[in-house]
Protein backbone atom coordinates (compact mmCIF):
# COMPACT_ATOMS: atom_id res chain seq x y z
CA UNK A 1 0.00 0.00 0.00
CA UNK A 2 1.54 3.53 -1.19
CA UNK A 3 1.53 6.08 1.27
CA UNK A 4 -0.14 9.46 0.46
CA UNK A 5 2.27 11.99 -0.12
CA UNK A 6 1.44 14.56 1.91
CA UNK A 7 1.34 18.58 0.27
CA UNK A 8 4.62 20.67 1.17
CA UNK A 9 3.17 24.04 1.67
CA UNK A 10 6.17 26.53 3.03
CA UNK A 11 4.36 29.31 4.70
CA UNK A 12 4.72 32.77 2.88
CA UNK A 13 6.20 35.79 4.78
CA UNK A 14 6.38 39.18 3.94
CA UNK A 15 9.22 40.61 1.35
CA UNK A 16 10.43 43.70 2.80
CA UNK A 17 9.15 46.24 0.85
CA UNK A 18 12.46 49.18 1.36
CA UNK A 19 15.42 46.94 0.72
CA UNK A 20 18.04 49.38 0.07
CA UNK A 21 19.39 49.42 -3.41
CA UNK A 22 22.70 48.32 -2.12
CA UNK A 23 21.76 44.46 -2.46
CA UNK A 24 23.39 44.67 -6.46
CA UNK A 25 27.14 46.32 -5.50
CA UNK A 26 28.18 42.45 -5.43
CA UNK A 27 27.86 40.11 -8.57
CA UNK A 28 25.16 37.18 -7.72
CA UNK A 29 27.67 35.03 -8.00
CA UNK A 30 29.77 36.01 -5.13
CA UNK A 31 26.53 36.59 -3.37
CA UNK A 32 25.48 32.66 -3.71
CA UNK A 33 29.21 31.82 -2.45
CA UNK A 34 27.82 33.89 0.25
CA UNK A 35 24.80 32.17 0.68
CA UNK A 36 25.63 28.24 -0.16
CA UNK A 37 27.81 29.11 2.83
CA UNK A 38 25.51 30.31 5.21
CA UNK A 39 22.48 28.20 5.74
CA UNK A 40 20.79 27.83 9.07
CA UNK A 41 17.86 25.64 10.14
CA UNK A 42 14.62 27.25 9.56
CA UNK A 43 13.69 26.00 13.18
CA UNK A 44 15.53 27.74 16.06
CA UNK A 45 14.69 27.31 19.63
CA UNK A 46 15.29 30.44 21.48
CA UNK A 47 18.24 30.40 24.39
CA UNK A 48 20.50 27.83 22.10
CA UNK A 49 22.97 28.54 19.77
CA UNK A 50 21.94 28.60 15.96
CA UNK A 51 24.50 26.69 13.89
CA UNK A 52 25.92 27.50 10.33
CA UNK A 53 26.30 24.74 8.05
CA UNK A 54 27.83 25.04 3.95
CA UNK A 55 25.15 23.29 1.23
CA UNK A 56 26.75 20.35 1.23
CA UNK A 57 27.40 19.74 4.79
CA UNK A 58 23.65 20.36 5.06
CA UNK A 59 22.66 18.24 2.09
CA UNK A 60 25.07 15.05 3.91
CA UNK A 61 23.44 15.18 7.25
CA UNK A 62 19.74 15.30 5.71
CA UNK A 63 20.85 12.62 3.46
CA UNK A 64 19.55 14.59 0.63
CA UNK A 65 20.77 13.68 -2.49
CA UNK A 66 20.27 16.30 -5.14
CA UNK A 67 19.63 20.22 -4.90
CA UNK A 68 18.73 22.31 -7.79
CA UNK A 69 18.08 26.31 -7.57
CA UNK A 70 17.55 28.86 -9.99
CA UNK A 71 17.27 32.70 -8.83
CA UNK A 72 15.83 35.15 -11.19
CA UNK A 73 16.23 39.38 -10.93
CA UNK A 74 14.72 42.18 -12.79
CA UNK A 75 12.92 39.15 -15.01
CA UNK A 76 15.89 37.41 -15.68
CA UNK A 77 17.84 34.12 -14.32
CA UNK A 78 20.79 35.57 -13.02
CA UNK A 79 21.52 32.47 -10.57
CA UNK A 80 20.86 28.57 -11.35
CA UNK A 81 22.83 25.54 -10.40
CA UNK A 82 22.63 21.52 -9.55
CA UNK A 83 24.21 20.16 -6.64
CA UNK A 84 24.85 16.84 -5.62
CA UNK A 85 23.19 13.31 -7.49
CA UNK A 86 20.28 13.36 -9.57
CA UNK A 87 20.67 8.98 -9.85
CA UNK A 88 23.24 7.59 -7.24
CA UNK A 89 23.44 4.14 -9.06
CA UNK A 90 23.58 5.72 -12.59
CA UNK A 91 26.16 8.49 -11.17
CA UNK A 92 24.45 10.75 -12.73
CA UNK A 93 24.70 14.40 -10.96
CA UNK A 94 22.46 17.02 -10.62
CA UNK A 95 22.70 20.15 -12.93
CA UNK A 96 20.11 22.77 -13.94
CA UNK A 97 19.32 21.20 -16.58
CA UNK A 98 17.88 17.90 -14.43
CA UNK A 99 14.07 17.36 -14.64
CA UNK A 100 12.24 16.80 -11.54
CA UNK A 101 8.74 16.39 -10.39
CA UNK A 102 7.41 19.90 -8.89
CA UNK A 103 4.57 18.15 -6.69
CA UNK A 104 1.39 20.95 -6.45
CA UNK A 105 3.59 23.57 -7.90
CA UNK A 106 2.01 21.82 -11.29
CA UNK A 107 -1.48 23.19 -10.05
CA UNK A 108 -0.56 27.00 -10.69
CA UNK A 109 0.49 26.62 -13.91
CA UNK A 110 -2.11 24.64 -14.92
CA UNK A 111 -4.55 27.59 -13.49
CA UNK A 112 -2.81 29.41 -16.21
CA UNK A 113 -4.78 27.60 -18.86
CA UNK A 114 -8.23 27.63 -17.08
CA UNK A 115 -7.51 31.35 -17.08
CA UNK A 116 -6.93 31.91 -20.70
CA UNK A 117 -10.55 29.64 -21.31
CA UNK A 118 -12.23 31.58 -19.05
CA UNK A 119 -10.92 34.97 -21.16
CA UNK A 120 -12.08 33.45 -24.25
CA UNK A 121 -15.62 32.77 -23.19
CA UNK A 122 -15.19 29.01 -22.80
CA UNK A 123 -15.90 28.94 -19.05
CA UNK A 124 -17.50 31.22 -16.76
CA UNK A 125 -15.43 30.93 -13.10
CA UNK A 126 -18.87 31.43 -11.53
CA UNK A 127 -21.12 28.59 -13.77
CA UNK A 128 -21.47 25.36 -12.56
CA UNK A 129 -18.29 22.89 -13.39
CA UNK A 130 -21.25 19.91 -14.61
CA UNK A 131 -21.83 22.78 -17.44
CA UNK A 132 -18.62 21.78 -19.08
CA UNK A 133 -17.81 18.45 -18.17
CA UNK A 134 -19.36 15.56 -20.63
CA UNK A 135 -17.77 12.16 -19.92
CA UNK A 136 -18.12 12.58 -16.12
CA UNK A 137 -20.86 14.97 -13.38
CA UNK A 138 -19.72 15.15 -10.40
CA UNK A 139 -22.68 13.59 -8.37
CA UNK A 140 -24.84 16.46 -6.52
CA UNK A 141 -26.05 15.60 -3.10
CA UNK A 142 -27.02 17.64 0.04
CA UNK A 143 -24.08 19.65 -0.06
CA UNK A 144 -24.82 21.18 -3.37
CA UNK A 145 -28.35 21.86 -3.11
CA UNK A 146 -27.79 25.62 -2.51
CA UNK A 147 -24.13 26.22 -3.62
CA UNK A 148 -22.35 24.44 -6.23
CA UNK A 149 -18.77 24.02 -7.13
CA UNK A 150 -17.48 26.25 -9.67
CA UNK A 151 -14.30 27.03 -11.44
CA UNK A 152 -13.45 29.70 -9.22
CA UNK A 153 -13.93 27.45 -5.89
CA UNK A 154 -11.73 25.10 -7.34
CA UNK A 155 -8.89 26.75 -7.88
CA UNK A 156 -8.94 28.66 -4.51
CA UNK A 157 -10.05 25.16 -2.67
CA UNK A 158 -13.66 26.64 -1.19
CA UNK A 159 -15.41 23.57 -3.29
CA UNK A 160 -15.89 21.85 -0.41
CA UNK A 161 -14.42 18.81 -2.22
CA UNK A 162 -12.74 15.91 -0.80
CA UNK A 163 -9.14 14.27 -1.87
CA UNK A 164 -6.35 16.95 -1.04
CA UNK A 165 -3.23 14.86 -2.35
CA UNK A 166 -2.40 11.65 -4.43
CA UNK A 167 0.16 8.87 -4.19
CA UNK A 168 1.31 8.42 -7.69
CA UNK A 169 1.25 5.05 -8.90
CA UNK A 170 4.88 2.56 -9.66
CA UNK A 171 5.94 2.26 -13.04
CA UNK A 172 4.08 -0.95 -13.86
CA UNK A 173 0.86 -0.47 -12.65
CA UNK A 174 -2.52 0.20 -14.09
CA UNK A 175 -2.65 3.98 -14.86
CA UNK A 176 -6.04 5.15 -14.69
CA UNK A 177 -7.78 7.59 -16.41
CA UNK A 178 -8.75 10.14 -15.03
CA UNK A 179 -12.70 10.13 -14.80
CA UNK A 180 -11.68 6.79 -12.98
CA UNK A 181 -9.50 8.72 -10.42
CA UNK A 182 -12.46 11.09 -9.99
CA UNK A 183 -14.66 7.88 -9.27
CA UNK A 184 -12.37 6.28 -6.49
CA UNK A 185 -11.05 3.14 -9.07
CA UNK A 186 -7.48 4.46 -8.53
CA UNK A 187 -5.83 4.71 -5.43
CA UNK A 188 -7.76 7.34 -3.71
CA UNK A 189 -11.28 7.84 -2.76
CA UNK A 190 -13.74 9.48 -5.05
CA UNK A 191 -13.62 13.17 -5.41
CA UNK A 192 -17.50 14.23 -4.05
CA UNK A 193 -18.48 17.20 -2.34
CA UNK A 194 -18.14 16.96 1.04
CA UNK A 195 -19.70 20.52 2.75
CA UNK A 196 -21.52 23.12 1.18
CA UNK A 197 -19.09 24.86 -1.93
CA UNK A 198 -17.62 28.71 -0.90
CA UNK A 199 -18.48 27.80 3.15
CA UNK A 200 -14.49 27.37 3.90
CA UNK A 201 -11.24 26.51 2.37
CA UNK A 202 -9.65 23.10 2.58
CA UNK A 203 -7.08 21.96 -0.02
CA UNK A 204 -8.24 19.45 -2.83
CA UNK A 205 -6.00 17.86 -5.29
CA UNK A 206 -9.42 16.32 -6.14
CA UNK A 207 -11.02 19.60 -7.57
CA UNK A 208 -8.04 20.07 -9.96
CA UNK A 209 -8.20 16.59 -11.01
CA UNK A 210 -11.89 18.02 -11.88
CA UNK A 211 -10.64 21.43 -13.88
CA UNK A 212 -8.03 18.83 -15.53
CA UNK A 213 -10.91 16.87 -17.55
CA UNK A 214 -12.81 20.32 -17.67
CA UNK A 215 -9.93 21.36 -19.99
CA UNK A 216 -9.42 18.46 -21.71
CA UNK A 217 -13.39 17.93 -22.81
CA UNK A 218 -13.55 21.30 -23.93
CA UNK A 219 -10.11 21.56 -26.48
CA UNK A 220 -9.45 19.52 -29.50
CA UNK A 221 -6.14 18.34 -28.06
CA UNK A 222 -5.12 16.71 -25.02
CA UNK A 223 -4.39 18.16 -21.49
CA UNK A 224 -0.90 17.25 -22.39
CA UNK A 225 -0.82 19.17 -25.28
CA UNK A 226 -2.84 22.06 -24.18
CA UNK A 227 -0.62 22.90 -21.56
CA UNK A 228 2.43 22.50 -23.56
CA UNK A 229 1.78 24.68 -26.34
CA UNK A 230 -0.17 27.45 -24.55
CA UNK A 231 1.24 27.62 -21.56
CA UNK A 232 4.28 25.96 -20.95
CA UNK A 233 5.74 26.98 -24.27
CA UNK A 234 4.70 30.55 -24.39
CA UNK A 235 6.67 30.55 -21.04
CA UNK A 236 10.02 29.80 -22.02
CA UNK A 237 9.18 26.60 -20.59
CA UNK A 238 9.45 24.22 -23.86
CA UNK A 239 11.64 21.68 -22.11
CA UNK A 240 8.63 21.02 -19.39
CA UNK A 241 6.05 18.39 -19.93
CA UNK A 242 3.02 17.28 -18.14
CA UNK A 243 3.18 14.02 -19.81
CA UNK A 244 2.58 10.99 -17.46
CA UNK A 245 4.12 9.04 -17.56
CA UNK A 246 7.12 10.94 -18.57
CA UNK A 247 8.26 10.29 -21.95
CA UNK A 248 11.31 8.38 -22.75
CA UNK A 249 13.34 11.23 -24.31
CA UNK A 250 13.44 12.88 -20.92
CA UNK A 251 14.50 9.84 -18.94
CA UNK A 252 18.11 10.75 -18.82
CA UNK A 253 17.99 14.14 -17.94
CA UNK A 254 15.18 13.40 -15.09
CA UNK A 255 16.06 13.05 -11.69
CA UNK A 256 15.18 9.78 -9.48
CA UNK A 257 13.36 10.31 -6.64
CA UNK A 258 14.54 9.22 -3.13
CA UNK A 259 12.98 8.01 0.16
CA UNK A 260 14.40 9.94 3.43
CA UNK A 261 16.19 7.11 4.26
CA UNK A 262 18.05 7.31 1.06
CA UNK A 263 15.98 4.51 -0.58
CA UNK A 264 15.23 4.79 -4.89
CA UNK A 265 11.73 5.71 -5.18
CA UNK A 266 9.96 2.14 -6.88
CA UNK A 267 10.72 2.57 -10.37
CA UNK A 268 12.76 5.73 -9.78
CA UNK A 269 9.62 8.19 -10.10
CA UNK A 270 6.03 8.49 -9.47
CA UNK A 271 3.39 8.22 -12.52
CA UNK A 272 0.85 11.18 -11.73
CA UNK A 273 -2.39 10.59 -14.37
CA UNK A 274 -3.59 13.76 -11.85
CA UNK A 275 -1.67 15.94 -14.00
CA UNK A 276 -2.84 19.37 -13.41
CA UNK A 277 -2.44 19.06 -9.50
CA UNK A 278 0.84 17.06 -9.67
CA UNK A 279 2.43 15.86 -12.70
CA UNK A 280 4.96 18.71 -13.87
CA UNK A 281 7.93 17.55 -14.94
CA UNK A 282 10.41 20.83 -14.74
CA UNK A 283 13.27 22.46 -13.71
CA UNK A 284 13.59 25.52 -11.17
CA UNK A 285 15.48 27.23 -14.16
CA UNK A 286 12.37 27.05 -16.32
CA UNK A 287 9.71 27.12 -13.36
CA UNK A 288 10.84 30.45 -12.20
CA UNK A 289 9.69 31.39 -15.50
CA UNK A 290 6.11 31.43 -14.15
CA UNK A 291 6.64 33.69 -11.30
CA UNK A 292 9.21 36.54 -13.77
CA UNK A 293 5.87 35.93 -16.09
CA UNK A 294 3.22 37.27 -13.51
CA UNK A 295 5.42 39.58 -11.89
CA UNK A 296 6.29 41.73 -15.57
CA UNK A 297 2.16 41.47 -16.08
CA UNK A 298 1.46 42.85 -12.84
CA UNK A 299 4.19 44.88 -11.86
CA UNK A 300 3.60 46.47 -15.51
CA UNK A 301 -0.26 46.49 -15.91
CA UNK A 302 0.17 45.04 -19.23
CA UNK A 303 -1.42 41.91 -20.63
CA UNK A 304 1.30 38.66 -21.24
CA UNK A 305 -0.07 35.20 -21.16
CA UNK A 306 -3.16 36.46 -19.24
CA UNK A 307 -4.48 40.01 -19.54
CA UNK A 308 -3.55 42.31 -16.01
CA UNK A 309 -7.02 41.81 -14.80
CA UNK A 310 -7.16 38.12 -14.62
CA UNK A 311 -3.50 38.79 -12.79
CA UNK A 312 -4.43 41.20 -10.41
CA UNK A 313 -7.97 38.70 -9.43
CA UNK A 314 -5.98 35.56 -9.33
CA UNK A 315 -3.37 36.66 -6.72
CA UNK A 316 -6.14 38.68 -4.78
CA UNK A 317 -5.39 36.98 -1.58
CA UNK A 318 -8.95 35.10 -0.06
CA UNK A 319 -9.60 32.42 2.04
CA UNK A 320 -6.22 30.87 4.11
CA UNK A 321 -4.40 34.00 1.55
CA UNK A 322 -5.46 31.65 -1.38
CA UNK A 323 -5.87 33.48 -4.75
CA UNK A 324 -7.14 31.81 -8.14
CA UNK A 325 -4.61 29.45 -8.55
CA UNK A 326 -0.83 30.15 -6.39
CA UNK A 327 -1.38 31.01 -2.53
CA UNK A 328 -0.60 34.28 -2.06
CA UNK A 329 -0.65 37.84 0.45
CA UNK A 330 -0.49 41.52 0.13
CA UNK A 331 3.60 41.28 -0.58
CA UNK A 332 4.15 37.62 -2.49
CA UNK A 333 2.80 34.30 -4.05
CA UNK A 334 3.80 31.27 -5.12
CA UNK A 335 3.54 27.47 -4.06
CA UNK A 336 4.68 24.37 -2.75
CA UNK A 337 4.88 20.82 -4.26
CA UNK A 338 5.28 17.30 -2.88
CA UNK A 339 5.55 14.26 -4.69
CA UNK A 340 6.69 10.59 -3.71
CA UNK A 341 10.94 11.07 -3.98
CA UNK A 342 10.32 15.39 -4.81
CA UNK A 343 9.94 18.21 -2.64
CA UNK A 344 9.86 21.77 -4.34
CA UNK A 345 8.86 25.46 -3.43
CA UNK A 346 8.52 28.63 -5.76
CA UNK A 347 8.25 32.27 -3.98
CA UNK A 348 8.06 35.39 -5.95
CA UNK A 349 7.65 39.27 -4.60
CA UNK A 350 4.89 41.35 -5.90
CA UNK A 351 6.96 44.26 -5.15
CA UNK A 352 10.20 43.35 -6.58
CA UNK A 353 11.55 42.32 -9.34
CA UNK A 354 12.41 38.70 -7.31
CA UNK A 355 11.61 35.23 -7.59
CA UNK A 356 13.40 31.65 -6.53
CA UNK A 357 12.94 28.24 -7.28
CA UNK A 358 14.34 25.52 -4.87
CA UNK A 359 14.06 21.64 -5.79
CA UNK A 360 15.37 18.40 -4.07
CA UNK A 361 15.02 14.99 -5.33
CA UNK A 362 14.41 14.01 -1.66
CA UNK A 363 11.56 13.26 0.29
CA UNK A 364 12.68 15.61 3.04
CA UNK A 365 12.22 19.06 1.87
CA UNK A 366 13.80 20.70 4.94
CA UNK A 367 16.77 22.30 3.21
CA UNK A 368 14.57 24.17 1.00
CA UNK A 369 13.12 26.47 3.25
CA UNK A 370 16.86 27.26 4.99
CA UNK A 371 18.30 27.57 1.32
CA UNK A 372 15.66 30.41 1.24
CA UNK A 373 16.07 31.78 4.38
CA UNK A 374 19.76 32.33 3.38
CA UNK A 375 19.12 34.23 0.34
CA UNK A 376 16.18 36.25 2.06
CA UNK A 377 19.41 37.40 4.39
CA UNK A 378 21.49 38.06 1.49
CA UNK A 379 19.03 40.08 -0.52
CA UNK A 380 17.81 41.99 2.33
CA UNK A 381 14.28 40.14 2.23
CA UNK A 382 12.27 40.14 5.51
CA UNK A 383 11.46 36.22 5.73
CA UNK A 384 12.34 35.05 9.16
CA UNK A 385 13.18 31.23 10.39
CA UNK A 386 10.88 29.36 12.96
CA UNK A 387 11.66 30.26 16.42
CA UNK A 388 9.86 29.10 19.62
CA UNK A 389 10.42 30.09 23.10
CA UNK A 390 10.03 26.28 25.31
CA UNK A 391 8.80 26.70 28.48
CA UNK A 392 10.65 25.67 31.70
CA UNK A 393 9.33 21.85 33.56
CA UNK A 394 10.60 20.47 36.82
CA UNK A 395 12.32 17.13 36.65
CA UNK A 396 9.19 16.01 38.27
CA UNK A 397 7.19 16.97 35.34
CA UNK A 398 9.43 15.92 32.80
CA UNK A 399 9.50 12.40 34.32
CA UNK A 400 5.50 12.32 33.15
CA UNK A 401 6.28 11.91 29.89
CA UNK A 402 9.14 9.36 30.22
CA UNK A 403 8.22 5.55 29.16
CA UNK A 404 7.81 3.19 25.98
CA UNK A 405 5.28 4.23 23.63
CA UNK A 406 3.60 1.89 20.93
CA UNK A 407 3.27 4.30 17.68
CA UNK A 408 1.67 3.45 14.48
CA UNK A 409 5.06 3.17 12.58
CA UNK A 410 6.80 1.13 15.17
CA UNK A 411 7.98 1.64 18.82
CA UNK A 412 9.42 4.56 20.27
CA UNK A 413 10.78 5.80 23.62
CA UNK A 414 10.97 8.81 25.74
CA UNK A 415 13.50 9.60 28.10
CA UNK A 416 15.08 12.09 30.44
CA UNK A 417 18.88 12.64 29.80
CA UNK A 418 21.04 15.11 31.76
CA UNK A 419 18.05 17.23 32.23
CA UNK A 420 16.14 16.74 28.96
CA UNK A 421 13.59 15.05 27.37
CA UNK A 422 14.77 12.98 24.30
CA UNK A 423 12.74 10.75 21.75
CA UNK A 424 14.31 7.76 20.54
CA UNK A 425 13.43 5.22 18.12
CA UNK A 426 15.11 2.68 15.66
CA UNK A 427 13.33 5.18 12.77
CA UNK A 428 15.13 8.19 14.73
CA UNK A 429 18.77 8.47 14.26
CA UNK A 430 20.18 10.23 16.44
CA UNK A 431 17.56 10.66 19.56
CA UNK A 432 16.06 14.34 19.35
CA UNK A 433 15.48 16.21 21.97
CA UNK A 434 11.61 17.48 22.97
CA UNK A 435 10.89 21.01 23.96
CA UNK A 436 7.32 21.79 25.85
CA UNK A 437 5.18 24.93 24.52
CA UNK A 438 2.75 24.04 27.30
CA UNK A 439 2.41 20.88 29.45
CA UNK A 440 0.07 19.32 26.39
CA UNK A 441 2.28 20.02 23.38
CA UNK A 442 5.81 19.40 23.17
CA UNK A 443 7.78 20.09 19.89
CA UNK A 444 10.67 18.14 18.07
CA UNK A 445 13.93 20.09 18.90
CA UNK A 446 15.01 19.64 15.11
CA UNK A 447 12.19 20.21 13.29
CA UNK A 448 9.94 21.74 15.25
CA UNK A 449 7.06 18.79 14.75
CA UNK A 450 4.33 19.14 17.45
CA UNK A 451 3.63 15.96 19.71
CA UNK A 452 0.25 16.03 21.42
CA UNK A 453 -0.17 14.46 24.35
CA UNK A 454 -2.99 13.05 26.25
CA UNK A 455 -3.73 12.68 30.22
CA UNK A 456 -5.68 11.29 32.37
CA UNK A 457 -5.38 12.00 36.19
CA UNK A 458 -2.56 13.51 35.33
CA UNK A 459 -0.54 10.72 33.71
CA UNK A 460 0.44 10.57 30.59
CA UNK A 461 -1.60 8.18 28.37
CA UNK A 462 -0.50 8.82 24.89
CA UNK A 463 0.38 11.37 22.08
CA UNK A 464 -0.48 12.24 18.64
CA UNK A 465 2.00 13.21 15.49
CA UNK A 466 2.21 13.92 12.08
CA UNK A 467 -2.11 11.88 12.18
CA UNK A 468 0.01 9.20 14.01
CA UNK A 469 -1.41 7.91 17.67
CA UNK A 470 1.68 6.85 19.78
CA UNK A 471 0.48 4.87 23.05
CA UNK A 472 1.93 4.67 26.28
CA UNK A 473 3.19 1.26 27.45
Amino acid sequence: MKKLVFLTIITFVAFSCNTPEKEISDSHDSRFERILSSLQPNFQVEGQETPTFSLEERMRELRIPGVSIAFAYEGEVVWAKGFGMADIAGNRKMNSETMLLAGSISKPVAAIRAHQMVESGVFDLDANVNDYLKSWQLPDNEFTNNEKVTLRRILNHTAGLTVWGFPGYDKGDEIPSTQDVLDGNGNTDAVRVYKEPGESWMYSGGGYTIMQLMISENEDISFVESLQQNVLDKMNMSKSTYANPLLKEYHEIAATGYRRNGNEVEGKWPIYPEMAAAGLWTTPTQLVQYGIEIQEIYANKKDGILKYETVEEMLEPGMNDWGLGPQTDKDFFGHGGADEGFRANLVASKEKPIAMVVMVNSDFGLIIREIELAIAKEYGLNIQPDRRKPMTLSEEEMQAYVGKYELEIGPCEISLVDGELQLSAPYVNPPVPLYASTKERLFHGIDGTWLEFKFEDGEVVSFEVDNYTATKQ
